[in-house]
């Protein structure tokens, strides 16, 4: 008899979250045990997901709710920060949205487990540091992302897989949807609602990576996260917008030979082949209808009018904290966005003007990475309100 592999879900209600516990539901319980679940405040949800899978542990960040989820789960051990969940697991998938995933990735490399990564702000904040972790024994990191986990695939093809720095691979191209504003003027765009930007064409994500997705800042992103999961050097790193995300990246060899992975839009593949990796899943998430597929269309992205894109090649060829930098100060404008206060144009605008102030610093430990998230987000702030105040 097989025995399950042991799962811990660091945001365990968030979108990677509950689509974990969808694949892990489709495969069964003799293929995978949920040992552990992590969530900021949405105990509700929490206590319904663990009342199912019985975990044996539970983290809750937000300290107030901790009682209630201990009366509800009498059986389970609860805990506050979610970087305690990993201890029982075989893998952890990091759903944490945003730079507060950070202790869960490097909690986990650490301990020698295997990463399922959601998480990008984590990597591209603190790649200085995490790098070294990843040759932790034992220690494997696959990307979540749709984008990267296909890169993932792509190059197990190369003699030289783990390490795309490889003399046969030439490139790797990224594909983005173009979101909801492709096609458009930045003029047209400056006067976009947030219900709007919400309006993804393709994909059912957060709000805070829906919105990253407006402005390709979350493609530039993985222009960064990129480089630092495969050794790849930014000249080689391309983006295209593919608006039908059927071609979810590709990598491009040195014969002119380019291999691609194609699946329909379904977050629940990349998870599921970080659940089973090196293994692949039984269960056929993303399965595409050959007969009406009848077409793939590619196009070079508008970096006049998507300067996120831009912004963050600049950051990723500037290195030390830069990336840092511009992940805190983008969260910072979001959510400025999301909540009305500034329009969609000015969320390059606030990045620009804080990455102009990048001091050179280079990150060697996690209190320097978490250091240049504070200042950066201190400066955004600024910016914003002598923004709000003219």
């Amino acid at each position: 008899m097989v025995t399950p592999t042991r799962v811990a879900i660091a945001g365990s209600t968030g979108s990677i979250g509950t689509q974990t516990l969808e694949v892990i539901r489709a495969e069964g319980a003799d293929r995978y045990d949920v040992v552990a679940l992590g969530v900021g405040s949405s105990v509700d949800l929490l206590i319904e997901q663990a009342r199912e899978f019985r975990p044996g542990v539970v983290a809750v960040a937000d300290e107030s709710l901790r009682p209630l989820v201990a009366a509800a789960l009498p059986d389970v051990e609860v805990v506050g920060d979610q970087a305690d969940l990993i201890g029982p697991a075989d893998v952890v998938i990091n759903g944490v949205v945003g730079f507060a995933g950070l202790s869960v990735t490097v909690a986990t490399l650490q301990a020698g487990k295997r990463l399922g990564l959601a998480n990008k702000e984590s990597l591209i904040a603190a790649g200085p540091v995490v790098q070294p972790l990843r040759e932790t024994p034992g220690a494997e990191l696959v990307p979540v992302d749709s984008e990267h986990c296909a890169i993932h695939q792509c190059l197990r093809s190369s003699i030289g897989f783990g390490d795309a720095s490889h003399r046969e691979v030439a490139r790797i191209v990224l594909t983005a949807s173009g979101g909801p504003f492709r096609g458009r003027s930045a003029d047209q765009l400056a006067t976009v609602t947030v219900e709007q930007a919400l309006a993804h064409p393709t994909w059912s994500m957060g709000p805070k990576i829906t919105i990253d997705s407006s402005t390709l800042m979350n493609k530039g992103l993985e222009v960064i996260e990129a480089h630092e999961l495969f050794g790849v050097p930014y000249d080689r790193i391309e983006v295209v917008v593919h608006p039908q995300s059927i071609v979810h990246s590709m990598a491009e060899f040195t014969d002119g030979s380019t291999i691609a992975q194609l699946s329909t839009p379904d977050m629940r593949l990349p998870i599921g082949y970080a659940l089973g990796y090196p293994n692949r899943i039984a269960t056929p998430f993303g399965r595409i209808d050959w007969s009406s597929l009848t077409r793939l269309d590619f196009e070079p992205p508008d970096l006049d009018t998507f300067r996120c894109l831009g912004l963050a090649y600049e950051a990723g060829r500037t290195g030390g904290s830069a990336p840092a930098w511009l992940s805190a100060a983008n969260e910072i404008a979001v959510e400025a966005f999301l909540a009305g206060l500034i329009n969609w144009n000015q969320i390059a605008d606030v990045c620009v003007a804080v990455l102009d102030e990048h001091d050179g610093s280079i990150p060697g430990t996690v209190e320097d990475v978490i250091t240049a998230d504070a200042t950066a987000r201190r400066l955004a702030t600024a910016v914003l309100e002598r923004r709000l105040a003219e």
